[in-house]
């Protein structure tokens, strides 16, 4: 045997380059598409028919079906799609993954693709250091491209030669003499090449190659692609194990879709794998049959394989594309929903770790600080009751204050890692890095109001223990001011969820303006009633701290409403010129 360990790391590294390849010419392809992909993504909201196109329109743009199933799950986990939605997108995925063994059987065996490949690179990798963006992308793109066919010609020059490696190939052949046993175990042996690979279509393009080589027949072939087929939806799988019930569902709903799919296509192989070979000898005007194995039909056993690989999906959805609801009771049923305090409070939106496009991971980051204005207003109901509610039970409710801040700090952490790994993508537009700065600002003036939360709780507490009261006036202007915040937290919360442009600061800057009133308003009654001593020296320090507390609380908000709407970091530049 003449195939050494230097021969298999040169296989090795043939592979890397072609994932890299690929991963360049996909995320090329997103940030091509950038806002326009968040169009087509919202497609999905429709119906499972319109799901379908989404699904495999978005598989078409990123070239990568993980992509589109993991920003599936995303959606799912982030509230923006419901379980039922997901199911047409994933269905979609499945068939546009299918587009990546056609480029490759039609390019990489039909056409020598490998000087093309090169001038492609030749004339667009200048452009990689353009200050267009546009022009930028589309560079990375089409270098990508050249890369992927690059990587490809090195895989088909690394595969052992049949000839001079008898040995390697009467191994591999002892294991096709089983039948449908053989089918099976190659079924596996797809899956954890998708698996080892990350990548169905770098696994497809292994396959394409083991075939056109002759190390493999074509049923052997066909049964690698289903595997392939199981194998893609673990990386899905994987993403949803951190995220909600939904999130879980559409991951597991991936799963058993691929896999009923590849038990009836196992049924039925023989004689759909016949279809597909006249089909191919019809079209290409052949003679030799591809499941002959014959040298001369190699060549079109590439294209074979890439027609099963579509038929197989588009009639997988056709089939089951009714019995859809089935699925969905059946993935409810052992995903049961169980509900509970903790499920609601968590990262949602950004669970699933950074998309491959920059504009929809910080989309995912402006849902989760919607979140955290929700979880502020939950902190201002909890305060609000121990202050004022006579029948609270106050244990409980400091110990919800203290769980509510000590999640707003973790929040706050996540999410500006998260960020910054957004901000890692050198090739940003400048838009979103300004949004992405905005946004950091916007949780840690978030987690500064949870933080005096906290305090003003832990204050009302001392009051407690001491038995200290305050007189009916003071409670009923501390009243008007919590009522004032709770307001102020009402508008930067409906302005979180707005774009910036869309942001009504005037609203903010009015509900602020009212906070400081009843503040300066409160604070001169309260020396008032010092002086005429209604209420000892250790309350009325206590009123007073409360009452700056929250008129900070208002400060703060309004920051938030300000980089919410983009403006607060621009007014800073025109402070410091």
């Amino acid at each position: 045997m003449s195939y050494s360990i230097f021969d298999f790391l040169q296989l090795i590294g043939s592979l890397g380059i072609f994932i890299f390849g690929m991963k360049i010419f996909s995320e090329g392809l997103q940030k091509i598409a950038g806002s326009k992909l968040k169009g087509i993504l919202s497609g999905m909201t429709r119906n499972r028919a319109t799901g379908v196109v989404t699904g495999f329109a978005t598989t078409a743009i990123t070239q990568s079906s993980t992509t589109t199933t993991v920003m599936a799950v995303s959606f799912v986990n982030a509230g923006l799609l419901t379980f039922v939605q997901s199911t047409g997108v994933i269905m979609g995925a499945n068939i546009g993954t299918t587009i990546t063994a056609w480029m490759v059987a039609l390019f990489g065996f039909k056409v020598q693709i490998t000087p093309i490949a090169l001038a492609i690179i030749g004339v667009f990798f200048a452009f990689l250091f353009s200050r267009n963006n546009r022009l930028r992308n589309i560079a990375e793109a089409m270098v990508g491209f050249g890369i992927l066919f690059i990587g490809l010609e090195f895989i088909k020059g690394a595969v052992p030669d049949i000839n001079s490696n008898p040995e390697m190939f009467a191994f591999l052949d002892s294991f096709t003499d089983y039948g449908y046993l053989s089918l099976l175990l190659f079924v596996v042996v797809g899956t954890i090449l998708t698996l080892l690979t990350q990548s169905s279509s770098a696994a497809t393009a292994i396959t394409l190659v083991m075939l056109v080589e002759g190390w493999i027949s074509f049923p052997i072939a066909a049964a690698m692609i289903l595997g392939e087929n199981i194998g893609t939806t673990v990386t899905a799988n994987l993403a949803a194990l951190v995220g909600n019930v939904h999130a879980k569902r559409a991951a597991r709903f991936h799963f058993f879709f691929n896999v009923i799919g590849v038990i009836w296509m196992l049924a039925l192989i023989y004689p759909f794998l016949h279809m597909m070979d006249w089909a191919i000898q019809l079209g290409t005007g052949s003679d030799v049959s591809v499941m002959s194995g014959a040298v001369e039909s190699r060549s079109n056993g590439a294209l074979a394989l890439s027609l099963f690989h579509t038929s197989f999906n588009v009639i997988n959805v056709l089939l089951l594309f009714a019995f859809v609801p089935m699925i969905v009771r059946f993935v409810e049923y052992i995903q049961p929903d169980r509900g509970g305090e903790d499920d609601e409070y968590h990262l949602r939106y950004i669970s699933a770790g950074v998309m491959t496009s920059p504009g929809l991971s910080v989309d995912q980051a402006h849902k989760e600080v919607q979140q955290f204005t929700d979880v502020i207003e939950k902190m201002h109901e909890a305060v609000n009751e121990l202050m004022f509610s006579a029948d609270a039970d106050k244990p409980k409710l400091l110990d919800k204050i203290q769980k509510y801040e000590e999640l707003t700090d973790e929040m706050e952490i996540e999410i500006s890692d998260y960020l910054v790994r957004i901000s890692e993508n050198t090739t940003l537009e400048h838009w979103l890095t300004e949004r992405i700065r905005f946004m950091q600002t916007m949780v840690n003036d978030l987690e500064r109001v949870a933080d005096i939360f906290y305090q003003i709780s832990r204050l009302t507490e001392r009051m407690g223990e001491v038995k200290d009261n305050w007189p009916e006036s003071a409670t009923a202007e501390m009243a008007t001011m919590m009522s004032a915040i709770h307001n102020a937290i009402h508008t930067m919360q409906r302005n979180a969820a707005r774009e910036p442009e869309q942001v009504k600061l005037d609203e903010a800057i009015a509900v602020e303006n009212e906070v400081d009133r009843i503040r300066d308003e409160c604070r001169d009654n309260h020396y008032n009633r010092l002086e005429k001593g209604e209420y000892a020296t250790r309350s009325g320090v206590v009123f007073i701290d409360v009452l700056n507390r929250l008129e900070r609380i208002g400060d703060h908000i309004l920051n938030v409403n300000e980089s919410a709407a983009g403006r607060r970091l621009k007014a800073m530049r025109i402070d410091g010129e």
